[in-house]
């Protein structure tokens, strides 16, 4: 489903070019559930941008479901971005303001989804988060907050969920309970689950660890 070739990106500073890739051969496959491991600064976000497709690389080749994203105008990558992916990150990235539901309708709105408000009560209610639709982040746990974080992803069907550190601002047992669910959509729903993680007790509950 996803392969990159040769991919490298580098960033121009004012001390001269700096890579945070080089050289990237990576081919992922439908339903895996994998962790990218590396130290902070080796790359692990850099290459999560490009596999989402919210960056592009300096040098390589990106093919998805066989469409060359390097082809591909911002526009066409932003559509094969909201169409293909859902992410999810260690500090949630929720609006202050808005209740649960309210966050989980926002990816819809890109698409003027006339029932978003039913599609994202069933993303939260998959989540178990039926008694707290109507509560704002500040009234939400950290775990619940990242399960509305996963429902937000889940709500736009995806094919591969992206998460970032998605344990990293968590307790231990939270964080199991995230990768559990992360585990069952794999399994049930066949959602590519792409984890970036510094945590080798996190990546080893993924079925394929790359350092």
């Amino acid at each position: 489903m996803i392969n990159l070739n040769g991919i490298s990106k580098s960033y121009e500073t004012e001390a001269g070019a700096v890579s945070a890739l080089v050289d990237i051969n990576l081919s992922i496959n439908e339903s895996e559930f994998i962790s990218i491991m590396g130290q902070s600064g080796s790359g692990k976000s850099t290459l999560m941008n490009i596999i989402g497709c919210v960056d592009r690389p300096s040098k390589g080749n990106y093919l998805i479901d066989n469409i060359d994203v390097g082809k591909l105008s911002d526009s066409n990558r932003s559509r094969l971005r909201g169409k293909l992916f859902g992410f999810v990150f260690q500090s949630y990235n929720l609006l202050p303001r808005l209740s649960a539901l309210e966050q989980v309708e926002l990816p819809l709105l890109y698409q003027q989804n006339v029932n978003r408000k039913e599609r994202a009560l069933k993303a939260l209610i998959s989540m178990g988060l039926s008694d707290r639709i109507h509560h704002a982040p500040n009234q939400l746990s950290g775990g619940e907050q990242q399960r509305v974080a996963i429902a937000r992803s889940l709500v736009v069907n995806p094919k591969i969920i992206l998460a970032d550190e998605p344990t990293g601002a968590l307790d231990t047992k939270t964080g199991l309970e995230v990768m559990r669910i992360f585990n069952e959509l794999v399994k049930k729903q066949g959602i590519s689950v792409i984890i970036i993680t510094h945590e080798s007790d996190i990546a080893e509950q993924t079925n394929r660890i790359i350092r």
